[in-house]
């Protein structure tokens, strides 16, 4: 039944990357596939995290920006292109997801995937996985490293994956790289400092993010390698339609709103996770509303372009 669902899901996919310059909808896709529309709108979204529209969406927006920047296309025949009726709603989106205007991310010359193409584990996926499989990376997984990034792209605005690989092996080298493999495959990996408490770089397949893979390597930090220290993150800003819902995962699993923060040019913001042991947690904790930061509420606006121990 699992293989069934992944050729299914992955039929879905290849019908949407041959036709990126379509308008889509889920009808479309459904009726291309043979497939009701409840059923593959219900496993397609379970399986890559995403809905077909937002994945279309940001596959879409991804080719665009690719080509605002490395072709000379005017900006409206990039926007027909895209399957947008005029430029003004390919700007109107463009703007939402990439927080700047198709010209003014033209002239930056600087491209950076929304998202890129997923491809799913046709294996069935293991479901009893616990933190004690979690290991330290070594320089032999770091092709298979990368292409989970590739996966996960999503969850990083402005990831430089030149830049990203070239610090890759000095984690490896400080075992501050965990790695969770399901055979041959990467399906969770994180970049940590140990100094910071800070978490740097987490990623998990989509087709293991609903099986508490997150929680796992929270776990493996607070038990083992960040005992009774507070762990520290940044991510998406309230509200921001380029999230895919790391926000809410990360506020699901315990972690506290802190200030707002500018990070590569990108509005994110610091989330901080308590120590497990109740008599370490500062009394701040127990204090701050949880909502700090939002709307209306006191913030601190900090530009970093290049921030301490984002450097993964």
């Amino acid at each position: 039944m699992q293989g069934q669902t992944v050729r299914i899901v992955s039929q879905a996919i290849r019908y949407i990357e041959e036709h990126l310059h379509e308008k889509m909808d889920l009808d479309m896709v459904a009726s291309a596939l043979h497939y009701s529309k409840y059923h593959l709108h219900r496993i397609f979204t379970k399986t890559v995290g995403l809905t077909i529209h937002d994945y279309a969406k940001r596959r879409q927006l991804t080719e665009a920006a690719k080509l605002l920047v490395f072709s000379a296309k005017p900006i409206i025949e990039i926007a027909l292109m895209s399957g947008y009726e005029s430029q003004q709603a390919f700007t109107d989106i463009f703007k939402a997801m990439y927080k700047t205007s198709p010209a003014e991310f033209r002239e930056t010359e600087n491209f950076y995937p929304l998202q890129l193409e997923i491809y799913l584990k046709e294996e069935l996926v293991k479901m009893n996985l616990t933190k004690d499989n979690i290991k330290f990376a070594t320089p032999e997984d770091a092709d298979d490293w990368m292409e989970l990034v590739s996966l996960t792209i999503d969850g990083y605005p402005c990831l430089d994956k030149e830049d990203y690989a070239a610090n890759l092996h000095r984690y490896i080298a400080d075992k501050k790289a965990l790695i969770l493999r399901d055979d041959d495959m990467a399906i969770g990996v994180m970049g940590f400092s140990p100094d910071t408490g800070s978490i740097d770089f987490l990623a998990v397949h989509p087709q293991y993010r609903h099986l508490g893979i997150t929680k796992l390597f929270l776990d493996k930090l607070a038990d083992e390698l960040l005992y009774r220290k507070e762990i520290t993150l940044t991510t998406y800003r309230a509200g921001d339609k380029a999230d895919t819902g790391w926000r809410e995962e990360y506020r699901r699993l315990g972690f506290a709103e802190r200030e707002l923060l500018v990070e590569y040019g990108y509005p994110t913001q610091r989330f901080v996770l308590p120590p497990k042991n109740k008599e370490e947690i500062p009394q701040e904790y127990t204090s701050m509303p949880e909502n700090t930061g939002r709307k209306g509420e006191t913030r601190n606006d900090r530009n970093t372009e290049k921030p301490v121990s984002r450097e993964l």
